[in-house]
């Protein structure tokens, strides 16, 4: 039992949280809580370090059954998981947990895919509701280019709910990604304020990846040279712009809408 948050295995795993440099030296990451853990154990990402408090995760069946899926498991006092943890609500379970090596060229194209593509995202909090709004529309993979944030940062994670692990999500440069979409014949629909196009007239029953920039500074000209299309969504107060989360769920689900009617 571990009884102090200075013990060494408490220290890297608090380090790991807010070290977004270790996370990738090490290929490893934090989850804290259940649903989010049986998430990404159900998608394929594997387990290095399982932290019980048995104070509080009080179901020893499912307890048996994640210490078998992790390579090491440590048990923690419920005053080390109240100084380690994010949240007081995640039923006493933490996780360090490998990244997965992921490639775009490796992932299999569907007949009528569809992608959310973001431009130097900054928020994790807002890469957190993309991949849930992705994971809503079922779309096919996120792909996050130039990023400014970690797509393994804890806050990215619980603001997913464990869609980071639901939806293929890959980082990249804008370059890598047009290349790879071009090869696969995707619709690029880039979304700008000064587009004139109305999001609701464009046909999203094709290959389509939607391509969202970041909220202060918009779409860099790269890609608003190579979208095939730009749309903007018609707003009638005195903001000019959208949360980018927002823009990518009306975006996402009028997709949804116009390929149910297939």
């Amino acid at each position: 039992m571990i009884t102090s948050a200075q013990n060494t295995k408490i220290k890297h795993l608090r380090r790991l949280m807010e070290k977004s440099r270790l996370r990738r030296e090490e290929g490893l990451f934090v989850i804290e809580g259940v649903r989010e853990l049986e998430a990404a154990l159900q998608n394929g990402f594997s387990m290095h370090s399982l932290f019980l408090c048995p104070d509080i995760f009080l179901n020893p069946e499912k307890a048996d059954m994640l210490k078998k899926q992790a390579q090491h498991t440590e048990e923690i006092t419920a005053a080390v998981y109240g100084k380690t943890a994010y949240r007081g609500t995640t039923e006493g379970v933490l996780a360090i947990m490998h990244q997965k090596d992921t490639a775009l060229e490796r992932m299999q194209i569907p007949e009528h895919p569809l992608f959310l593509v973001l431009e130097s995202v900054e928020k994790p909090g807002n890469l957190g509701a993309v991949l849930r709004t992705a994971d809503a529309v079922g779309a096919h993979a996120v792909l996050v280019c130039d990023p400014l944030t970690d797509v393994y940062n804890p806050n990215t994670i619980r603001a997913s709910l464990g869609a980071l692990f639901t939806v293929p999500t890959f980082a990249c440069s804008s370059e890598q990604a047009y290349n790879w979409l071009t090869k696969h014949n995707v619709q690029l629909v880039a979304a700008t304020c000064q587009a004139s196009t109305p999001y609701d007239r464009c046909d999203y029953k094709k290959p389509t990846a939607f391509v969202l920039g970041s909220e202060d500074k918009g779409l860099e000209e790269f890609w608003r040279q190579k979208a095939h299309c730009q749309v903007n969504i018609p707003m009638l107060g005195r903001m000019d712009s959208l949360n980018v989360s927002v823009t990518a769920a009306v975006l996402s689900f009028e997709a949804l809408r116009q390929r149910n009617t297939l």
